[in-house]
C-alpha cells in the first residue's frame, strides 16, 4: 500500500485554497495552516457584532475573464452562488446614469458599442479618443503589451493622445478597481490587459459575477475536501517559520507543534513570508530576494444600510469622486433594513486614519451627487454602516513590479530558482495578472501543479474570432 505524499499549505486565502483543491485531486495529502478562523484572506466575511450582519470584508467580483476563480468555485459546489450582470452603470451626477452593456448579438469586440455610442456622460470627440486607444489595445494584443513593461498605464494614454477628462471620467474608475492605482501610478501591462482580456477579446469576458452570500460562506467545502485526502484544516494555528534543513523544506513550524511535510505550499503575502524565512532559507533561495520591496494599496468598504432602496442599478461607478463604486444588496425585515449598499474607495490613502463617522459622511456627500438625493435624505434612511478598511488589499501594481514578482517553482539555472519542494502562491507571485482574485486561483494552481505533477492553470478565453482578426492586419 503506497503511502500519500503530504503537502503543509501555510494560508487559507483564495490561493491556499485554489493550491489545496488540486493537490488533493492529484492524490496529496495536505495540511492547510491558517492563523485566523475562516478561510478566504483578504476575500472572506466576517459576522459584524454591531449590525447582527455578517458582512464582506471587501466588495469582491469576478469577472467572465476571470476563467480559474470561477473553475474553482466549480470545483467546491459555488459556482450557482454567483449572480451574472452584464451592464456597467456610469453615475452622470443628479441622478442620470449610462449604461455600458453587452449588446445581446454582436460579437467580439463590437459588443459593448451600441451602449457606449448612447452614453451621455461623454461628448463626441470624447467618445472617439476613447475608441482610438481601444483600437490601439486591441491591435496591440499579448504581445504589443509587453513592450509597454515598466511604463505607467498614463504614458499610454498620453500616447494615446487621451483627454483629462476622459482619463478621470472613464480609464481611471475601471483601471482603480481592477489594479487598485490610479492610471498615472498603475503598471501599463497590467491596465492593458484588463482592458485587452476583459472588455475586448470575448463578449462574456466582460461580465461582472457578484456573491450572493458572504464570502466566507463560500468555502464550506474546503474542510470536507482536505479530509479526503487524510489531511486537515488547521484553523486558528499560527505558522512560525517554515524549516529549512539546508538542502530541502522539511515541514512549518507551529505554535502549535511542528507539522511534517514533503512539500510546502506558501500561500502568504510577501511580508508574511519573509516573517516565516529563516536567513538561510532566503540565502538558498533567491525567489526570496525581494520579499521586502513589495508596496501595498489599500481598499476602503463602506457598509451602508438603508430602510429603503435607494440605489435602483446592482452596480453604480462614481466617475470623478472620491469614493468610485456603489453594490447593491438586498436586506430584509428581519434584519431591520430593505437595502444594504457597499461603497468602494479604492487606492483609500487619503482615508486613512478618518473616523468612522466623517468617512461615512464623505461617502453620503458622493452617493448624494451620484443618485440626485440630498444628504440629510439618505442621513434620514441610514439605519447603520460600517467602514472596513483593509489597509494591505492588495501588492501595489506599479511600473516595474513584475521583475521583482518570483516564480511558484524553483528551476534548474534559473537565477530566481532555489529550494525544490518549497513553492510560492498568493497573487503577487509572477503569473500574469494585477492583484486580483483570479490572480490567487491561478498562482495556487500553479504552485499545485509544480509540486504535484498534476493539473495546473486553465487557459484564458478565446479571443473571437473578429478579434484575431484585427491583431492579424
Amino acid at each position: 500500500m503506497s503511502v500519500r505524499r503530504t503537502v503543509v499549505i501555510v494560508g487559507g486565502g483564495v490561493a491556499g485554497i485554489a493550491a489545496l483543491v488540486r493537490a488533493v485531486e492529484a492524490g496529496w495529502r495536505v495540511e492547510l495552516i491558517e492563523t485566523r478562523t475562516k478561510l478566504g484572506g483578504r476575500a472572506t466575511s466576517f459576522d459584524d457584532v454591531r449590525s447582527g450582519v455578517e458582512l464582506d470584508n471587501c466588495q469582491h467580483v469576478v469577472m467572465g475573464c476571470c476563467t480559474n476563480i470561477l473553475d474553482l468555485y466549480d470545483r467546491i459546489g459555488v459556482l450557482g452562488e454567483i449572480d451574472w450582470h452584464e451592464t456597467l452603470w456610469f453615475s452622470r451626477g443628479n441622478g442620470a446614469t449610462d449604461a455600458l452593456s453587452i449588446a445581446p448579438i454582436l460579437p467580439a469586440p463590437m459588443h459593448y458599442a451600441p451602449s457606449f455610442v448612447r452614453m451621455r456622460l461623454f461628448s463626441w470627440s470624447e467618445k472617439v479618443a476613447i475608441a482610438r486607444a481601444f483600437l490601439t489595445i486591441l491591435r496591440m494584443g499579448p504581445r504589443g503589451r509587453l513592450g509597454w513593461t515598466g511604463k505607467s498605464f498614463g504614458e499610454f494614454l498620453a500616447s494615446a493622445r487621451q483627454p483629462p477628462r476622459v482619463v478621470e471620467l472613464f480609464w481611471d474608475p475601471v483601471v482603480l478597481s481592477a489594479c487598485n492605482l490610479p492610471s498615472r501610478a498603475c503598471e501599463a501591462a497590467h491596465a492593458l490587459k484588463v482592458f485587452d482580456e476583459g472588455m475586448l477579446a470575448h463578449r462574456f469576458a466582460g461580465a461582472v459575477g457578484v456573491a450572493r452570500v458572504p464570502l466566507g460562506r463560500l468555502y464550506g467545502r474546503v474542510g470536507e475536501i482536505a479530509a479526503s485526502s487524510g489531511g486537515a484544516l488547521r484553523l486558528r494555528t499560527s505558522a512560525k517559520a517554515i524549516a529549512f534543513d539546508g538542502a530541502r523544506v522539511t515541514g512549518v513550524v507551529c505554535d502549535d507543534g511542528f507539522v511534517e511535510a514533503h512539500a510546502v505550499i506558501a500561500a502568504v503575502p510577501p511580508d508574511r513570508l519573509a516573517k516565516l524565512c529563516s536567513s538561510t532559507l532566503r540565502t538558498q533561495d533567491k525567489r526570496l530576494a525581494n520579499l521586502e520591496r513589495f508596496a501595498f494599496s489599500p481598499i476602503l468598504g463602506v457598509h451602508l444600510a438603508f430602510r429603503r432602496r435607494v440605489l435602483a442599478q446592482p452596480n453604480l461607478a462614481l466617475p470623478g469622486r472620491a469614493t468610485h463604486w456603489l453594490f447593491a444588496h438586498e436586506g430584509s425585515a428581519d434584519v431591520g433594513f430593505e437595502q444594504r449598499v457597499e461603497a468602494v474607495v479604492s487606492a483609500a490613502d487619503a482615508w486613512i486614519g478618518l473616523s468612522e463617522e466623517e468617512t461615512t459622511r464623505r461617502v453620503l456627500v458622493d452617493m448624494s451627487w451620484g443618485l440626485g438625493v440630498s444628504v440629510e435624505e439618505l442621513t434620514q434612511d441610514l439605519v447603520w454602516s460600517r467602514p472596513v478598511l483593509e489597509k494591505r488589499a492588495t501588492f501595489a501594481s506599479v511600473p516595474g513590479i513584475d521583475a521583482i514578482r518570483p516564480r511558484s517553482s524553483a528551476e534548474a539555472g534559473d537565477l530566481r530558482g532555489g529550494v525544490a519542494n518549497l513553492f510560492l502562491a498568493g497573487e503577487w507571485t509572477d503569473i500574469g495578472w494585477p492583484s486580483t482574485m483570479e490572480g490567487a486561483a491561478r498562482s495556487g494552481y500553479a504552485a499545485a501543479a509544480a509540486c504535484t505533477g498534476g493539473a495546473g492553470v486553465l487557459a484564458d478565453l478565446p479571443p473571437a474570432g473578429l478579434v484575431r482578426a484585427v491583431r492579424a492586419i
